[in-house]
């Protein structure tokens, strides 16, 4: 398993860099920092605002830059077989993504200062751009590194549930954890009557299918890796994922892809979950 992990100095990065060692047995990780230059990124600009020492400037912080990744290499347990570092002057975002695709990585990993949607999309934070942009899977790291024992594993239908399941059966986690699979059935009740008329048999029906799809999920799952439970709920998806993750270690989510206009403006149920959870998030994708 090859794990891409975005670094800087932050205490968020840190703490990416411990989780991964506490969460997976990675055959390799690749620890990657674009030094950015903000509005200096280009040397025509640093010359056009008469910037002094420019050339000193830029060497700083790349320097700094370096001893960012040392520092992050020196978290990683020893058992880790190979670890490269990346670190050149790039927008962050973008070098961490592009590095991604360059080494075929399974997973990208990223810590998260946890600000509001509406803030982070004007700040258009590192971590708001990987979840947006991502083609391979995306764990984003909240709060302190912590082991994982309780799991809970958000799946929306039947795709979802093979997706998740190949997921975690193909890149097992270092322990073995206590996995609940939990299906969100939309409720009606905040729906205008006037609108639910015959409707009523589509929830009962929805709920049927969301729970033979997390039991058959649950008996594919089930090995000594796993210990497995079900939870059927009606309600608003992201809102009860967060309150029910909220006794877990980590939520494992789908992402369905969305594109375009439609993806920036109406957002998802794995972004919502990403912003509401106070748990760190896996995005398969």
């Amino acid at each position: 398993m090859r794990i891409v992990v975005g670094v800087d100095w932050s205490d968020e990065a840190f703490a990416t860099v411990e989780q991964i060692g506490l969460l997976y047995k990675p055959d390799e990780v690749v620890l990657v920092h674009g030094v950015d230059l903000g509005m200096f990124h280009y040397p025509v600009v640093a010359g056009a605002t008469n910037l002094q020492g420019y050339d000193d400037f830029r060497q700083a912080m790349i320097d700094a830059g370096r001893q960012a990744v040392e520092r992050c290499r020196t978290l990683l347990q020893a058992e880790v077989p190979s670890i490269r570092t990346l670190c050149e002057v790039q927008h962050p975002a973008a070098f961490i993504l592009d590095s991604a695709a360059t080494v075929q990585a399974d997973l990208i990993a990223v810590g998260t200062r946890d600000l509001s949607r509406l803030t982070e999309v004007f700040a258009s934070s590192i971590s708001h751009r990987i979840l947006l942009h991502a083609t391979v899977p995306t764990l984003i790291v909240k709060g302190k590194a912590r082991p994982v024992a309780r799991v809970l594993m958000a799946v929306e239908g039947s795709e979802d549930a093979i997706r998740l399941h190949k997921w975690l059966t193909s890149h097992p986690f270092k322990n073995p954890v206590a996995v609940t699979i939990l299906s969100v059935v939309p409720s009606l009740h905040m729906v205008d009557p006037r609108l639910v008329v015959g409707l009523e048999s589509w929830s009962e029906l929805s709920k049927q299918h969301a729970e033979q799809a997390v039991n058959d999920t649950a008996q594919a799952l089930a090995s000594p890796h796993f210990t497995v439970s079900t939870d059927v709920r009606l309600g608003d998806p992201v809102t009860t994922v967060c309150e029910v993750g909220n006794s877990h270690d980590l939520i494992v989510v789908s992402s369905h892809g969305r594109k375009g206009l439609d993806r920036f403006l109406m957002g998802s149920v794995s972004h919502g979950i990403v912003h509401g959870a106070s748990c760190s998030v896996l995005v398969v994708r």
